[in-house]
């Protein structure tokens, strides 16, 4: 008899509390979820508008306004239990600032936001570089480009 350790499939619940366009459809998001998550899970991805954004991120974090995405650990052992809150009007402005696809921003922030909850962090700089090198691998996978490099600039030559 062959004992086999079978991991089961994250379970992810994806809601979309905002009248945004641009975001993307829940199938990509649970997508780039699994890729992220390396162990057992059960998690609940939300698009959030910049009320609500901000509500959450001054309750839990007393910071007074709406940030990209906030995870919130639930269970911090297999299986893993947590939600994320993700800001569409923010993701969406700084995706437009860095001159990156939102789609692109959106893989990152749920990347992140997903290795927060296995307990990555970036809280020194060590902790910090393994993190991000996680983050370029798994969005590379998905042929977005590292979301450490700075945007390439245009240059107009005069003639």
């Amino acid at each position: 008899m062959s004992l086999v350790n079978k991991q089961r499939a994250p379970l992810i619940a994806v809601q979309n509390a905002t009248t945004a366009r641009n975001v993307p459809t829940p199938a990509r998001i649970r997508q780039w979820a699994r890729a992220a998550l390396t162990v057992d899970a059960r998690v609940t991805i939300r698009i959030v508008g910049r009320r609500e954004g901000r509500l959450l991120n001054r309750s839990y974090r007393q910071k007074d306004y709406a940030t990209n995405v906030l995870t919130f650990v639930f269970r911090d052992h297999a299986p893993l239990e947590g939600d994320l809150a993700l800001c569409a009007p923010v993701i969406t402005r700084e995706a437009r600032a860095q001159r990156k696809p939102v789609a692109a921003h959106y893989a990152h922030m749920i990347v992140h936001g997903l290795l927060h909850l296995q307990g990555y962090d970036h809280e020194n700089n060590r902790d910090a570089a393994v993190m991000e090198k996680r983050e370029r691998t798994l969005l590379a996978r998905f042929g977005y480009p590292d979301p450490y490099k700075p945007p390439e600039t245009s240059v107009v030559r005069g003639g």
